[in-house]
């Protein structure tokens, strides 16, 4: 399923595909932006290539391409389903793309398309506790700190623990 595109101003979410590989191995290489990732930063395009693959697979086509007219890929951003009306949202921007915003929009208008056009009401958010970046975007885009799991992930860090954060579409 090829997920809709998904605008605002100055940003065009448009569906991931394999040929963006070679653009986001830029953070993807850059282990300073790779560091929270589940696995070390990639040694070449081909890495980038297959660790796309197999997210297209997962995400059940819910995928897409941060950019900001629709061309060369800066960031990506997931929604995957962790159950019936409930996803977990994942994201990485290249370094060179940081400090305009498109993160945070990038978040908001995937959070928006969950909740009005594929019924979700909750969405969550895993995030390394020493990844500041990351917790501060989704506070930013309304994500409430829920918890602590400890022990939660083994990745090329060692044993790391998961703050969870979520949003619903009625917080009420």
């Amino acid at each position: 399923m090829t997920p809709a595109t998904l605008s605002s101003p100055g940003i065009v979410l448009r569906p991931l595909a394999l040929g963006d590989a070679e653009a986001l191995f830029i953070a993807h290489r850059d282990p300073e932006t790779h560091h929270f990732w589940s696995s070390p930063a990639h040694a070449s395009v081909d890495d980038t290539r297959r660790d796309i693959a197999q997210t297209l697979a997962l995400a059940h086509g819910r995928v897409w391409a941060i950019t900001e007219a629709g061309g060369e890929a800066l960031g990506r951003i997931g929604l995957f389903s962790a159950r019936d009306g409930v996803g977990e949202i994942g994201i990485i921007m290249r370094r060179d793309a940081t400090g305009r915003g498109l993160a945070s929009r990038a978040v908001s208008l995937v959070c928006e398309h969950a909740f009005k056009d594929l019924d979700l009401h909750r969405i969550a958010a895993d995030i390394d506790p020493d990844n500041s970046a990351s917790l501060s975007l989704f506070l930013r885009a309304g994500f409430q700190r829920e918890g602590l799991l400890r022990g939660n992930w083994k990745t090329h860090l060692g044993i790391r623990d998961s703050v969870i954060m979520s949003k619903l579409r009625d917080p009420g």
